[in-house]
């Protein structure tokens, strides 16, 4: 079970920026349509842990839940949806991967510690893998300046998640009473509400471009798969294992999404751009060496007992 649960969330999380994508090309509003996405999956969840009794309303009034909100879900899923109108889906996958290494690096900047000299080869590693992977973009003969900022918002958000994801985790050990499920759907309900706000303010949104067939199954598919089915199976399967085990859907999903774009949306794709993309994945699996020597020893004494 823990094994089909793992392998149903890696291949949902791979297919969420496909479907973004889709969305976004239909002509879907990206701020707006993010703010619906993870206000309603956020509502939805934590009504469902309220009535369960693992939740009460008082935590949407706690400030933790507005500032997880802002990094893991507002600031990520802004720079994520803007930038897909410009970027493949692919790409902004592989990029988003980039996510562990900023953790890391902000975790040694907060603890100031040295980094181990697995995890600064991993980090320079990965960020080899960064440049190689926009190098088509800049030196092919199509250009685009929106491109090249798509990609640097995308990393620049990265920064915001690993703010959000250091700052989550301290939020959970403070909350120990809480199911991280409520703790999550807290957030999302305050990143997707400022989401809205943002679209308010800087998009119109024409009911012709949200009521299409694509931007419909993108949202509803997003809304349910992306960000409740998924989401819970990753907490699931934390309680099940541990923490590192789930978030190694890091290192497979976004070479799905590269896949996927390809064949499926018949998305551009290099060869350099491939090996960026692996590169990167390499990166990520090197700077968590320790925790994965850790996982598989584990496992490895599970089993003899």
């Amino acid at each position: 079970m823990v094994l089909f649960n793992y392998i149903l969330m890696c291949l949902i999380f791979g297919t969420t920026f496909l479907s973004i994508k889709v969305g976004v090309d239909a002509g879907a509003p990206p701020f707006f349509s993010a703010g619906i996405r993870f206000l309603m999956a956020g509502s939805i969840l934590f009504l469902w842990m309220v009535s369960r009794g693992k939740a009460k309303f008082s935590l949407l009034l706690r400030k933790e839940m507005l500032l997880t909100g802002t990094g893991l879900t507002f600031a990520t899923f802004a720079a994520l949806y803007w930038s897909e109108q410009y970027l493949s889906s692919g790409i902004a996958a592989v990029l988003s991967a980039t996510g562990p290494l900023m953790v890391l690096l902000l975790q040694s900047c907060i603890n100031r510690q040295k980094l181990s000299v697995s995890s600064l080869v991993g980090c320079l590693t990965g960020f080899s893998g960064v440049v190689l992977l926009l190098l088509p973009g800049i030196l092919g003969t199509s250009f685009s300046k929106l491109w090249i900022i798509g990609c640097i918002a995308i990393l620049l958000s990265e920064l915001f998640y690993s703010a959000g994801a250091v700052y989550s985790s301290r939020v959970i050990q403070r909350f120990q009473g809480i199911s991280p499920i409520a703790l999550n759907a807290a957030q999302m309900m305050y990143g997707g509400a400022m989401l809205l706000f943002l679209s308010l303010f800087t998009e119109k949104v024409h009911m012709k471009s949200i009521l299409t067939t694509s931007a419909i199954l993108s949202l509803l598919y997003l809304i349910i798969a992306g960000s409740m089915v998924a989401h819970t199976i990753f907490y699931w399967l934390v309680a099940k294992t541990n923490p590192v085990f789930p978030a190694t859907w890091l290192y497979i999903s976004p070479l799905i999404a590269l896949c996927l774009g390809a064949v499926l949306y018949h998305e551009p794709i290099t060869l350099l751009s491939v090996i960026g993309g692996i590169i990167i994945i390499i990166g990520t699996i090197m700077v968590n060496i320790n925790n994965l020597k850790h996982l598989i020893g584990r496992r490895t004494k599970e089993s003899n007992l």
